[in-house]
């Protein structure tokens, strides 16, 4: 007899006792099969054009809403140009680690570029975001120390902080971010808290202000992964450390080149000593390959950011437009504040049925689950680019209001 996998998540094979891995990734298969055949599994689609407000998917044209490509930098000619000349002058590849000979002027550059643009001197880049947390994390934290979690954070925070004392806290719950700090004061040698500026799930911001204020009263340093932020929040796109004008009460800043500056990568911004410190200690960093040369097409997405900046006003006119289409419906996206649209479903079967039934009126949007979200909370997360235009958007909202009649929500 089939077994009905409807209860399962993707979290329930990463441990069966008295099973091997083997003998999990076979259940696992039968899982993802019964899954797809439902039209319940929305992942790892191929599309067969680049990011894009419309993307091809099995022939198909369809409005993409699942690219953080937020300025629509990876499609930008002179971005492009510039990873091409990159390419052409240094070759494909580093060929090396940074610390024993895979360390170029183009990577100074982009060193000095990324610390720049968040108004500091120093930074420290890898070859991914993800790994720009966990690494610099599990370098800086030992066992003797405290972190103090968003229950929103990346999963590359917790992959960082895993082999440390740990507290998580109710996302943006003030009163609790307090309890521990005041508990932990004085019993610890670092006391770190780490939050996001944009929330990746929720789209929505943290309490800055108020964070800084409890760190710098009971002795914590303060961490901001601002990934979502960066190139969206802001005067000029620096994220919400700019809105807050909080230059200097944030001590480790990190993000990602894979979404507004539409390559890959990422980056600390810190003071010089740790900086240096991550660049001879954190191990991902020491032991991997350099970011290729077509990493200089990052060092022109970052300008960009300044001298065209109708890109990121063309985004807000989508963001406001979309967020007043949507509340308009009567759905409910929370409390986002960004280019991130999260329409909460609640049940995770619905919510697959409902992007796979999107899927068919030529809609790409993403199936977001447990363990992503909590078991109750699953939704349809959407991101909005400068490079959607308004009748994307209309066709968008009309899918919607067909969904919302079709799934009584």
């Amino acid at each position: 007899m089939k077994q009905n996998f409807d209860n399962n998540s993707f979290r329930d094979f990463e441990y069966i006792p008295g099973m091997d891995a083997w003998g999990r990734a076979k259940m696992f298969q039968a899982y993802l099969d019964d899954q797809l055949a439902k039209g319940q599994l929305n992942y790892r689609l191929v599309t067969s054009t680049g990011c894009g407000p419309v993307i091809e998917m099995g022939g198909k044209k369809m409005i993409s809403l699942v690219s953080n490509d937020y300025l629509g930098f990876t499609q930008h000619p002179l971005v492009k140009q510039a990873a091409v000349d990159g390419i052409s002058k240094y070759g494909a590849g580093a060929g090396a680690s940074p610390a024993i000979g895979g360390h170029y002027d183009y990577h100074e550059l982009l060193e000095k570029k990324i610390a720049g643009f968040f108004r500091k001197e120093h930074a420290i880049i890898y070859t991914t975001g993800y790994t720009s947390n966990s690494a610099s994390l599990q370098c800086i934290l030992t066992k003797d120390d405290l972190v103090i979690l968003d229950a929103g954070v990346h999963t590359s925070v917790l992959e960082g902080c895993q082999r440390v004392n740990r507290k998580t806290v109710r996302h943006n719950d003030l009163d609790a971010y307090e309890h521990i700090l005041q508990l932990s004061k004085g019993k610890h040698p670092l006391v770190l808290v780490i939050i996001d500026g944009v929330y990746s799930q929720d789209g929505d911001l943290a309490p800055l202000p108020e964070i800084i204020t409890l760190c710098k009263k009971y002795g914590a340093k303060l961490m901001v992964d601002d990934a979502h932020g960066t190139g969206v929040i802001g005067k000029t796109g620096r994220g919400l450390i700019e809105a807050c004008d909080a230059w200097n009460d944030v001590d480790l800043i990190t993000g990602t080149f894979s979404k507004t500056f539409g390559h890959i990568g990422g980056y600390v911004v810190a003071g010089k000593e740790m900086v240096n410190y991550l660049k001879y200690q954190s191990r991902q960093h020491l032991f991997s390959a350099s970011s290729t040369p077509a990493a200089l097409a990052i060092v022109k997405a970052i300008e960009l950011v300044d001298e065209q900046p109708y890109w990121m006003a063309a985004l807000h006119d989508n963001m406001d437009y979309f967020r007043h289409g949507l509340l308009g419906l009567g759905l409910n996206i929370g409390d986002t504040q960004s280019a991130i649209f999260p329409v909460r479903v609640g049940d995770k079967i619905k919510n697959a049925r409902i992007c796979h039934a999107m899927q068919q009126m030529g809609v790409y949007a993403n199936q977001i689950n447990y363990p992503a979200v909590s078991m109750k909370d699953a939704r349809i997360r959407m991101g909005v680019t400068a490079l959607h235009e308004r009748s994307h958007l209309d066709e968008v909202l009309n899918v919607w209001s067909d969904i919302k009649r079709q799934f009584k929500l």
